[in-house]
């Protein structure tokens, strides 16, 4: 088997492998939660394997995702770069997003605890929460690098102006966002913005979550439980929904 290749991910020295493996789908959207023994075995030979840049949210169970992460990494934790969100959660049945330092603190604190980490090693904004200016969130995210409570600091589905907001105030390491051949509106400004800041990209669904592996017969398929079958509003705005309302649509 070919090794994985290993990439700088933006500029300020964030070394993972150019494939990463998003766990989300094993406990949330995606169905019913998967058998966590298998779900354990398949991040060991992802890793096994080279794909040591894996991926959570405390909002994807919600946490459990995050505690099968800590499960599955005892005795590899050093040989992984482990990122994770925080900034949406779900309360009385519908999405909240909140990026207030106090959150973002009692967030972080939570996604360790779970993890069982001292360090987080790429800490996203899941969402924006356009009722705090960014400035202020990302303050209170520079404090915890300062802490050693995370290392990098990176946004998800966040606008031009709000990366280079951000970026000011504190580096950014990555933006994560679609991208795939159906979702390429990113391409206009954001990722001309994160190359022009030296910001690393990170693709979710480049595979448009599983219509180009699978093809349109996708949907017909899909459990009742899924999220891209019943377009439910909150699960997709989460799934898919950015910053300035660009982008709604599910497989």
């Amino acid at each position: 088997m070919a090794a994985v290749k290993r990439i700088k991910l933006g500029s300020q020295g964030f070394e993972v492998s150019a494939q990463g493996l998003g766990c989300m789908s094993m406990s949330a959207f995606y169905g019913s939660p998967k058998p966590e023994p298998d779900m354990i075995a398949l991040i060991h030979h992802a890793v096994n394997s080279g794909i040591t840049f894996l991926d959570t949210s405390d909002v994807y169970g919600p946490h459990t995702n995050e505690i099968l992460l800590s499960k599955a990494l005892k005795g590899i934790r050093d040989r992984v770069q482990l990122a994770t969100k925080f900034g949406a959660y779900f309360e009385g049945g519908k999405m909240h997003i909140r990026g207030d330092p106090t959150y973002v603190r009692a967030a972080c604190e939570g996604s360790l605890k779970r993890l069982d980490v001292e360090c987080i090693n790429l800490y996203y904004q899941h969402r924006i929460d356009t009722r705090v200016p960014i400035e202020v969130t990302i303050g209170e995210l520079k404090k915890l690098v300062e802490e050693g409570k995370v290392k990098y600091i990176g946004l998800s589905e966040a606008s031009a102006s709000t990366i280079r907001r951000a970026h000011a105030v504190h580096p950014i390491t990555a933006v994560q966002l679609e991208w795939s051949l159906w979702s390429r509106d990113v391409e206009e400004e954001i990722i001309p913005t994160c190359r022009e800041l030296g910001i690393g990209i990170v693709a979710y669904s480049p595979l448009g979550r599983g219509f180009f592996s699978v093809g349109p017969k996708l949907v017909e398929n899909l459990s009742s439980d899924d999220a891209r079958k019943h377009e439910r509003k909150d699960s997709l705005t989460l799934l898919t929904g950015r910053e300035e309302g660009i982008s709604t649509k599910a497989a």
